[in-house]
């Protein structure tokens, strides 16, 4: 398959239209057949619930071209059953794993041409969605639906690629005790648009969150978990009902213990706890690992030692099972072709 005629090595993490995505509707109880099309434009009524009360949700994975030319996905079986889990929350249907998992290979296989290059340290990015799209006007879920998956070539999440990242404790919150935290609604991110936009015009790269209930509590970040080492190169992963179960986070934990020989603890972890960390890093489909230089906590600064020595480890280990130069473990890669 020839490649697009891109300059690979330069994208940015941002929207390139690609020839095809997939579409399947939920109408009268049951979902369609399901297939491909060209038009990346959404019809629907003004009235239509998600634009009326935001009744949507989503998830986030990539493509590869491994060492040996394959097209490959990482564990889209888990996004398939995370996005299940947000659909019920939601109150919303759910795409059975078999049909969400054809719409990848679909995809993926109609838009192959748009799979970066193995080496060029960029990805084709996959964005499946569910949404409301009936016309609602009191407040109750929609009786009509629609499942989209497009796909986009994409470069590092953060604008630099892989550096040490700024980030600063948030004033505000992200999730309630009880509320929607630990799944990928749109509405999670939405209340957290006005503070990265005003984190980055303080000189941050993201904000870290802490627990609503007692703000004592680390969470994570606007769009990624957080993990930290301490100086014996022990993995310490925060662990609360309101964050997010990252897929990338739960394969970093596995590697770390099954193939690297690290300690690994799962646990609330205190704020109080940064200053006595030597490493730290946000983890996630889009970012797989970035290393953390300097949290600021309200004037007071912690730092870190950026890519240290245990999470470039968890980097190398897991990008390489990723790209297929390290054997994964069995059921992690999902080929198309």
């Amino acid at each position: 398959m020839e490649k697009k005629d891109m300059n690979w090595s330069e994208l940015g993490f941002g929207y390139i239209k690609t020839d095809m995505r997939y579409v399947c509707n939920y109408k009268d109880g049951a979902w369609d057949e399901g297939g491909l099309t060209d038009k990346a434009t959404i019809e629907m009524s003004e009235c239509a619930c998600v634009l009326q009360y935001a009744q949507t949700c989503f998830e986030g994975l990539k493509a590869y071209t491994t060492a040996d030319g394959s097209i490959v996905c990482f564990r889209p079986d888990l996004n398939a059953a995370r996005m299940a889990d947000s659909c019920r929350q939601m109150k919303m249907p759910v795409l059975p794993e078999e049909k969400f998992l054809e719409a990848v290979r679909q995809t993926v296989t109609a838009n192959a041409a748009w799979v970066p290059p193995y080496g060029s340290g960029a990805t084709l990015y996959l964005r499946p969605f569910m949404f409301g799209i009936d016309s609602v006007i009191g407040v109750k879920p929609a009786n009509e639906y629609q499942f989209r998956l497009f796909a986009t070539p994409v470069g590092p999440y953060f604008k630099g690629g892989v550096r040490p990242l700024t980030l600063r404790i948030s004033d505000l919150d992200r999730a309630a005790p009880r509320g929607t935290g630990h799944i990928k609604a749109g509405l999670n991110y939405a209340m957290s648009l006005y503070n990265i936009v005003d984190a980055h015009e303080q000189g941050y790269d993201e904000n870290v969150y802490v627990d609503a209930a007692t703000r004592t509590f680390i969470e994570e970040t606007g769009g990624a978990n957080i993990i930290f080492v301490t100086p014996e190169g022990k993995l310490v992963v925060p662990k609360s009902d309101t964050i997010l179960p990252s897929i990338t986070r739960r394969s970093l934990v596995q590697v770390a213990k099954d193939y690297l020989g690290i300690e690994v603890e799962e646990r609330p972890v205190a704020l109080s706890e940064l200053s006595s960390f030597a490493e730290c890093g946000l983890c996630g489909t889009a970012a797989v690992i970035s290393p953390v230089g300097k949290i600021v906590d309200h004037g007071k600064e912690v730092e870190f030692a950026g890519m240290g020595p245990v999470i470039r480890k968890l980097y190398d280990t897991l990008t390489g099972m990723q790209m297929g130069s390290i054997e994964a473990p069995e059921g992690w890669i999902f080929k198309i072709c």
